[in-house]
């Protein structure tokens, strides 16, 4: 399939122009880097109190062996198992798209790593407190750039390499034992009276359609958003075998509506209420769980249920876990 193709030339092919993101002064005493809002911010060489608007730098930090000093929250009260919970350890500055401002101050950071379209209007305030590097987050080909250009900001660029080239290789076996001419329909959602479903680019899609997944979604238009308001009357006539709906608490409209016991992955119960890595899936941990997970919930009999946690702490360094 064209969309399968696109999908793992994405990820094979993303990183070609990295060496023209992070720059080191003379001095090596900070280090300039463009970020996702095109400004050039002036970094400490190798930061060591990193604060997290999303979980994204939380996701490299920990993969690194760093820890970080503050992050927000998805949901209030739930720790990312992906993370470990280790979260919990870490200075909360609130909900990711509402951050409380003053907080991250009392972190006394010395880089703040933020999600690019809910801190933008904010920038001035997040610059006064420390360099505030905002990344868009959205899209599979931008997570191996995200992922190279922070871990070289936080001294480990060999690792984020690493974490970037793992990733391929495990994709692509992943998908070369994926069952052949096996492509459920999918959508991926928050839900809600009308939910928001996501075009194949937005990295958790691209990742299940490389798997052989078809997104009822489709692609998105070239500059256009990366997903789209679908009413239960769409979701309905596209018919999707397989749902996959972010678990934003006990409030759940679309299960209410008459339409949603009609459609097939309801009636076959194939609707997976998945965790924050799938919302956060741009950083290496995450995305390394969606990929086994997806695999999981398209294809129950090629591939094992998948323990997060257990995964997980493949991945994060001993020493951060005790």
């Amino acid at each position: 399939m064209a969309k399968v193709g696109y999908a793992i030339a994405s990820v094979v092919g993303i990183v070609t122009m990295l060496s023209q993101g992070a720059a080191f002064a003379a001095d090596a005493k900070t280090v300039s880097v463009v970020d996702d809002r095109g400004v050039s911010v002036q970094v400490p060489a190798q930061p060591k109190r990193i604060a997290s608007i999303s979980y994204f730098a939380d996701d490299v930090a920990f993969a690194l062996g760093i820890k970080p000093v503050a992050t927000t929250y998805m949901t209030a009260g739930r720790e990312p198992a992906y993370l470990l919970g280790l979260t919990s350890q870490l200075k909360q500055v609130g909900q990711r798209a509402k951050p409380n401002l003053e907080l991250p101050a009392e972190a006394k950071p010395d880089l703040i790593v933020a999600i690019r379209r809910y801190t933008i209007g904010n920038a001035a305030q997040l610059q006064n407190i420390a360099p505030y590097v905002a990344y868009n987050m959205e899209l599979l080909d931008e997570s191996d750039r995200e992922i190279a250009e922070l871990a070289k900001l936080l001294g480990k660029p060999e690792r984020g390499e690493q974490l970037n080239s793992d990733f391929r290789k495990d994709l692509a076996d992943y998908v070369a034992k994926a069952p052949k001419n096996n492509h459920p329909r999918f959508v991926i959602m928050w839900g809600g009276a009308t939910p928001f479903a996501f075009h194949t680019e937005n990295t958790a899609a691209s990742i299940v359609a490389a798997l052989g997944g078809d997104n009822i979604v489709g692609a998105k238009t070239p500059g256009g958003p990366f997903g789209v308001d679908l009413s239960l009357e769409s979701l309905l006539e596209k018919d999707p075998e397989v749902i996959f709906v972010y678990d934003s608490g006990p409030d759940r409209p679309h299960e209410s509506n008459p339409i949603w016991s009609q459609l097939s992955a309801v009636k076959n119960n194939h609707v997976y209420y998945v965790g924050d890595e799938w919302v956060e899936t741009n950083g290496p941990i995450a995305r390394q769980m969606v990929l086994r997970e997806a695999a999981h919930y398209l294809y129950p009999d090629a591939f094992p249920a998948v323990d997060v946690h257990a995964e997980a702490a493949k991945m994060i360094p001993a020493e951060l876990q005790n």
